[in-house]
């Protein structure tokens, strides 16, 4: 049995202006086109959308209930690769340690320089040049 994994985001609010589109719903279905089409290139397959109310704070004593939208998205477990993750045996570990043991104040490291620094060191010797 193929066990599925869930992506909910939130749906887009507002739809962009682009050159040759003129309508507002043809706006809208091409941000949501975009999103989608972004989602299945990593695989996701597009399930559905979904209005769902949230209780959400107003100030500091009061809540109210809105309504958020949202799309779902489902892709498969990745079975082939939990599979060969089970069959791959762990490499034997030589019982021998022929490493080096590291002096520790070999692994100080000293603070980096930053040669990328364009500023001047006096401000006042740029202003005389000119």
């Amino acid at each position: 049995m193929t066990g599925y994994e869930y992506k909910v985001v939130p749906a887009p609010r507002k739809a962009r202006k682009l050159k040759g589109v003129k309508t507002p719903e043809a706006r809208f279905a091409l941000v949501m086109q975009e999103v989608m089409n972004e989602h299945a290139a990593q695989g996701w397959e597009f399930q559905r959308a979904e209005t769902l109310p949230v209780d959400e704070r107003q100030g500091l004593t009061s809540s109210q209930t809105v309504f958020r939208d949202l799309l779902v998205f489902r892709r498969p477990r990745d079975a082939q690769r939990t599979e060969a993750q089970d069959s791959v045996q762990p490499e034997p570990v030589d019982s021998a340690d022929t490493t080096e043991t590291p002096d520790p104040e070999d692994s100080i490291d000293a603070p980096a320089t930053d040669d990328t620094d364009t500023t001047p060191d006096h401000p006042d010797d740029d202003a005389d040049r000119t």
